[in-house]
């Protein structure tokens, strides 16, 4: 079943309108016909459409709806990614398989030992290249909403955008106890919070002030194991933990 994004307003009664790009991909990629079904999904409210083709132009595929579907495919805990700027086009894998593993928003956060430096020009392009790969992503894997990706933070930024949240973690290397990361992990299964917060350092790992700060304000540094993770592969351990237990 191939699945779409529309603007709430193109969703009007028993008619969905499906319009910009999609539209060639429907008509010239997919070679859909009339009369065939596609999901459409609005990317705010997490139900599916289930629509029949009933005609298209070069503008728009229009589609009677047909049933309205409500499966719970979204985690009922909203995660909010905090990745480190990491060097060259990590961030893209980064979003994607985020975006997949069932993260709710994701943003991007400039710290210290961060080698990336993102003046206004290529922040501004970076963040409209990594949004098209949060919506590509959240086609294939069926999401229900679009994870927004946010403008860059500094580490200040995110700390202080995280304390609206209900729970935040830490991954960092000189966390001990995995014990206790379980404990919290499991925690988190049987209260289902809110929200939770994930920050992840860069290829450096956070300075020591950094980790200070976030302690401070509540942060819990938690540890992945005894070995030492790339920043990719430190996400998605966090994110797989936290499915699997919120999920249960």
């Amino acid at each position: 079943m191939y699945q779409f994004f529309v603007e709430p307003g193109q969703i009007q009664g028993k008619q969905v309108f499906i319009t910009g790009g999609d539209v060639n991909h429907i008509k010239n990629v997919l070679r859909m016909k009339v009369g065939e079904e596609l999901a459409v999904s609005n990317g705010i409210d997490g139900k599916e459409y289930r629509c029949g083709i009933v005609s298209m132009t070069d503008d728009a595929v229009t589609c009677e709806l047909r049933f309205i579907k409500e499966d719970g495919i979204e985690l009922p805990t909203k995660i909010y990614l905090f990745q480190a700027l990491p060097k060259a086009d990590k961030m893209e894998l980064i979003i994607q398989k985020a975006v997949e593993l069932g993260a709710y928003e994701i943003i991007p956060v400039a710290t210290k030992r961060c080698v990336v430096k993102l003046d206004d020009k290529k922040a501004k392009n970076k963040i409209a290249r990594w949004q098209s790969i949060s919506e590509a992503a959240a086609k294939q894997s069926k999401r229900k909403v679009i994870p927004q990706v946010h403008d860059v933070m500094t580490f200040g930024e995110a700390v202080t955008y995280a304390g609206s949240l209900r729970a935040n973690i830490i991954p960092y290397e000189l966390a001990e106890g995995m014990d206790a990361t379980r404990e919290l992990m499991t925690g988190f299964g049987r209260e289902k919070p809110e929200s939770i917060g994930v920050f992840i350092g860069p290829e450096g790992g956070f300075d020591e002030a950094e980790i200070a700060r976030a302690m401070e304000k509540g942060i819990k540094p938690v540890t992945l194991g005894k070995r030492i993770l790339r920043t990719e592969t430190a996400g998605f351990t966090t994110l797989a933990f936290l499915m699997y237990h919120l999920e249960s």
